[in-house]
């Protein structure tokens, strides 16, 4: 009944973005000081057992069954109820069971929330975050899943998203910059990454799982599947060499950082159109990625917001940079979609549109939220816990024995 190598492919794909929520934890793991480095990273991990929860209770249902050009789905299949274990997805010709696609769309669930974490490091408590983690979801994340991927109001308009640009990168980037208005600044900013190293290792995850999360999107195997793989590895070796070649230029110096960072920007701005351009395309979005990005984490700086690890620079401004540049190089002949460079500028200003009033209502419902969230528990850590860090005050754990360092 189902088509096997259809199959292994989206178990596999469904891996590589689950591994991501690893990687995106060892990345701002070795970002962050050495007092906040499990308080970050356990914020990215409870993730993983959180939104499943919530996934199979109501997210895939709110995010995919009804509400047909609306804003929200509704709870015909919550806990998946009237979903068997053997129902063909309809979307891939039935090449697939559906509960694979659940798992698959589950996974991005997971690690998009969690983009958030790394812009207030050290600044907020767990219980507060538990709450955020769960309200955002159901009031900001499901709706957008809906509007683009699940039939709902942003489809019917005409809105592409091939794998995230808007429903993930530009919502997660914009609320993490209202997190950051929201919490302030931290009292010990210019604390140095603790490991480099460990930096490296998330991005190395991050950059192999990337390839489910963009090549996956097709949601089968076809030439639009292979072209999204090569456009996100492109896309990301174009922008991690040319945030190198800038930050070198600035600073004098070839910064190990800045090549990792880049990569991840690339990665980020190139998917929303991973399968919509040409490679050329995909070699301009990268460039393209690194100036723009690395130009909002130079204004953030001098502008003094305290985004800890750059996540409204990186993932705001790249979701936002990339679905704006997919109404600009979509191609006709790569997946029937043409941009404003074939003459559609209808389609460009669906794209810009709709990329800004998600990155808006993301920054102005966020800020709203934990403004709520704070009548209910304490959102922002003492003073003393702070000076202490988040690891041994909230979490009674160290990531290094002391006395080793």
């Amino acid at each position: 009944m189902f088509d096997t190598g259809t199959t292994t492919f989206m178990i596999l794909s469904t891996s590589l973005v689950m591994l991501m929520t690893p990687g995106l934890a060892f990345f701002y793991g070795g970002l962050a000081g050495k007092r906040n480095i499990l308080g970050i990273m356990m914020q990215t991990f409870v993730s993983l057992g959180i939104t499943t929860i919530l996934w199979i209770a109501v997210g895939y249902s709110l995010s995919f069954s009804g509400g047909e050009g609306g804003i929200i789905g509704n709870l015909d299949w919550s806990f998946l109820r009237g979903i068997p274990f053997n129902q063909a997805y309809s979307g891939a010709d039935g090449k697939y069971p559906e509960y694979i696609f659940i798992a698959y769309q589950m996974m991005f669930a997971i690690i998009t929330p969690a983009l958030i974490t790394g812009a207030f490091v050290n600044r907020v408590t767990f219980k507060a975050y538990l709450i955020f983690l769960v309200a955002w979801q159901l009031l900001v994340y499901y709706p957008f899943v809906h509007m683009v991927w699940g039939g709902g109001l942003l489809a019917t308009w005409g809105v592409l998203d091939f794998a995230g640009g808007i429903v993930v990168h530009a919502t997660a980037g914009f609320a993490a910059l209202a997190s950051v208005f929201y919490v302030g600044k931290r009292r010990g900013k210019q604390s140095p990454p603790n490991s480099i190293p460990l930096v490296a290792i998330g991005t190395g995850l991050l950059w192999f799982g990337w390839y489910g999360f963009n090549a996956g999107s097709e949601l089968k195997v076809d030439a639009i599947t292979t072209t999204a793989f090569l456009n996100t590895d492109i896309a990301a070796s174009f922008a991690s060499i040319t945030w190198l070649i800038i930050e070198w230029v600035k600073e004098g110096k070839p910064k190990f950082v800045g090549l990792l960072t880049g990569a991840v920007a690339g990665l980020a701005t190139i998917t929303p159109a991973a399968g919509y351009v040409p490679v050329w395309a995909a070699v301009l979005i990268g460039i393209a990625s690194a100036i723009i990005c690395f130009a909002a984490v130079g204004l953030k700086n001098r502008w003094g917001w305290d985004d800890a690890l750059d996540v409204w620079g990186v993932h705001g401004m790249g979701g936002l940079t990339g679905t704006i540049l997919l109404g600009v190089f979509a191609s006709s002949a790569i997946n029937g979609q043409s941009g404003l460079l074939e003459g559609n500028t209808s389609f460009f200003i669906k794209e810009t549109v709709a990329v800004l009033g998600a990155a808006a209502y993301a920054f102005v419902f966020t800020y709203v939220m934990l403004i709520v969230i704070n009548f209910v528990t304490r959102v922002k850590v003492t003073e003393q816990e702070e000076i202490e860090g988040l690891d041994a005050s909230l979490h009674g754990e160290r990531a290094y024995d002391e006395g080793s360092l």
